[in-house]
This record gives C-alpha cells, structure tokens and sequence, in this order.
C-alpha cells in the first residue's frame, strides 16, 4: 500500500468557533453587515493570520459554503419573492476570498475547494503544492464550515461550525506533516508515488475525531500527533520544530 505524504511549514495558525462572535471592524460597514456567519468566521481567522503582511495567495476551503444563504435564495424563488442581487453575489462558495482580496487592496490569486467530509485534508494539499510550485510568496489556507439547513435532512460525516486559518511561508521553522493512506475516497486516481518508511508508522488511534478540523487543531494546539478516518482512508498529521 503506498501512502502520500508532505510536510509544509506553518508561520501562524488561527482557529474559532462558531458560536464565536468574530470581530471582522477591518472589513467596511457596509460590507460587513451583509455577510453571513459563515464568511465573518472566516475573515476573521484570516485577519488574524496576515493582517497587514505582504500579499498572500489564499485557498478557500468549506464543504457547504455559503449553501444556507443559498437555500434562502430557492426559498424565495418558490415563493415568489424577489431575490436580492446581494445575497446572491454572496453565494457563491469564494465569496470571502473576493471580500478578503478587495479589503486588503490584494489581487494575489485565490481558490476555493470542496470535497465532502475530506475537505481540509485535501486543501492542505492544495496549499502545499501551490507553495511548492512558487515558494516566493506565502499561502494562506482559511477552512470554514457550518452544518446544512434542517432542510435536507439527515447528511453523513456532517461539519461541525467554526473556522480555522492556516499560513504557509518558508521562512517558518514550525513543520505540519500531513499523511494520506489508502484509496477508498481516491478510487480512480492513479496510487500516489510516496511509501511511508517504517520509522513513520502511524501510531495506534486514541482520539476518535468527528472531523479533520477538529484533528488539525488538536495538533497545531497540543503539537500531539493526529489521526482521522474516513470511508477507508486514514489521515494523519504531526507537528515537527525545525527545517523539513
């Protein structure tokens, strides 16, 4: 069985949860009263992580998005109602990337990703390999998610609500490694070219996880090994002090 694996080097890290009231003043009052809970969260944890820094490039990452805003938008459809050009604006899933960019007067490029219940995960690897490709400037990866509206019932691995915002520079010491094994959410995709050697051996699971957010910031807090699972895939992250 090969396995992925990667390690990239964290500057800041900032995370908040979704009862949180996020304090977002350096987005302008006008903007900032149309946002929804969702993208306040994520302006913020990104504040936190740049602030006034050079230009970054950011990888957006929620399984759902902005859907709640956007099940709002069907509900009037159906009833009649007029939609407003605002909140629509507002629903697609880079909305705070485009919001992020405008107030901080950054035109670095920005991408968003969704991918079910592995999200984070494979944003990480995302921001990787973007910091790989041109290790010049920083990356900073923002994931922010909220449960879906009651309206579609019951979902499976369902997010838990709260932000979390990742900065990747190459100037950091801080390592996060990020490890991939087996293939049962990867079925098609050719098999990744990286063995794990022995000495990384996953150790035996403690923690039982309910989503990757909660497993990357118990690492990034407690410098603690952790492992997630999911659909035959095992993910697993370890924090090292030093160059890669």
């Amino acid at each position: 069985m090969h396995d992925l694996r990667w390690t990239m080097p964290v500057a800041r890290w900032s995370a908040t949860a979704a009862a949180a009231t996020a304090d977002i003043s350096f987005i302008e009052p006008i903007v900032r009263r149309r946002l929804s809970s969702l993208s306040r969260s994520a302006l913020k944890v990104a504040h936190d992580c740049v602030a006034e820094r050079d230009p970054v490039r950011v990888v957006f990452a929620s399984r759902h998005g902005e859907l709640r805003r956007t099940t709002d938008i069907l509900r009037a459809i159906s009833t009649g109602e007029p939609v407003s050009p605002t909140a629509f604006s507002l629903s697609v899933l880079n909305a705070m990337t485009g919001i992020f960019g405008i107030a901080r007067g950054d035109r670095s490029p920005a991408s968003a990703i969704s991918a079910g219940a592995q999200t984070l995960g494979f944003a990480l690897l995302e921001a990787h390999a973007q910091l790989e490709a041109d290790p010049s400037s920083p990356v900073l990866l923002v994931y922010a998610d909220e449960p879906a509206d009651a309206a579609y019932g019951t979902i499976e691995d369902e997010v838990q609500g709260g932000a979390l915002a990742i900065l990747l520079d190459t100037r950091a010491a801080g390592q996060l490694a990020c490890t991939i094994s087996g293939t049962g959410s990867m079925r098609g995709a050719p098999e990744p070219a990286f063995e794990r050697p022995a000495e990384l051996a996953l150790p035996t699971i403690s923690d039982a996880f309910l989503t990757q957010s909660e497993a990357v910031q118990r690492c990034l807090s407690t410098r603690a090994p952790a492992t997630w699972q999911n659909a035959g895939t095992t993910w697993h992250w370890s924090w090292h002090e030093g160059a890669a």
